[in-house]
């Protein structure tokens, strides 16, 4: 019962801070002081009804429907395709938004390259589109003791899409503070408690200085005090997970934390759903609002999936 109220919380979590940011994509931070997201809209530049979730959920449903089933890579590298092609685990069975970087590796995969290696190596592919899919592989790593062991699964299923060390390390960060939180320990100890989990793995590991060193104000805790003109809300790997962990230590609710993403500005949907699966473990499947999971797109089936995943792991 535990697990499943923590997987729902997760998912619905998520989705519901995709779906509050989806009508306001790319609008900019200045416009959105002026007229704040406080509960679901319709229409936006994909036109989409109210309550309608993105990519960022439909690749993160994929996922875990992949774990309920075993931990595979080319299973989810088939229905991350199939989400493409056919609107899988699309809101509203379609898909109206996908990333280059994302839409690359499909398109790689879709030709025979093996999922752990279609993603894009670049620099420049470092969007944030294996970040905001990743957290149902938290509930699968529970499972695993070593860091190290964690840390190379995190990269295989980043890899798919997001094959750059800095994806896959923004991906671990995110992953060892969500598995912190599942402990049922506060923000700060759990922070504070991946923390100290990670730079133990970066010290023992031989990991490129320059590319750690961009976490830096993550790694050592100063990212809590900043200021909201210091955190940058685009499509950037690095700022989404700084955008995601900000918003939660600076709120004190699950609505709190994903209002405050979301009114960021900029790559809405996808901080909304990065900061939401963390609000959602932190606070509870209780503590979300039930408007706005009755006003969800595919929220039974969403449900479904998460004691599919519950009982499955």
């Amino acid at each position: 019962m535990k697990k499943q109220q923590e997987v729902k919380g997760a998912f619905l979590g998520l989705a519901i801070g995709d779906a509050l940011g989806v009508p306001v994509e790319f609008v900019n931070r200045r416009s959105l002081k002026g007229n704040p997201v406080k509960d679901y809209r319709e229409g936006g530049l994909w036109d989409q009804p109210a309550g309608t979730f993105s990519d960022d959920s439909s690749m993160a449903f994929c996922l875990a429907e992949s774990l309920c089933r075993g931990y595979d890579p080319e299973d989810m590298g088939r229905l991350f395709v199939r989400w493409y092609e056919e609107g899988y685990w699309g809101a509203h069975n379609e898909c109206f938004d996908i990333g280059i970087t994302t839409r690359k590796a499909l398109g790689r995969i879709e030709e025979g390259t093996p999922a752990v290696q279609a993603g894009g190596f670049g620099e420049s592919e470092n969007g944030n589109g294996s970040l905001m899919r990743i957290l149902p592989l938290v509930f699968y790593l529970q499972g695993i003791d070593h860091p190290l062991e964690r840390y190379q699964k995190v990269k295989e299923v980043s890899s798919i899409t997001h094959a750059h060390f800095r994806s896959v390390f923004a991906c671990f960060i995110y992953c060892e503070f969500a598995l912190e939180l599942l402990k049922e320990k506060g923000k700060e100890e759990a922070f504070q408690d991946a923390i100290n989990t990670v730079n133990k793995f970066v010290k023992s590991q031989s990991l490129n200085s320059g590319e750690v060193g961009l976490f830096k104000r993550v790694l050592d805790g100063s990212l809590l005090m900043a200021r909201e003109e210091e955190i940058e809300s685009e499509g950037y790997v690095l700022h989404t997970l700084e955008a995601g962990i900000w918003c939660l230590f600076t709120s004190e609710s699950y609505e709190e934390a994903v209002l405050k993403a979301v009114n960021l500005g900029g790559d809405t949907d996808t901080t909304g759903a990065v900061t939401g699966g963390l609000a959602g473990i932190l606070y509870g499947y209780e503590s979300i609002p039930e408007e706005w999971i009755k006003g969800l797109a595919k929220r039974q089936d969403i449900v479904g999936l998460a004691l599919r995943l519950a009982e499955n792991l």
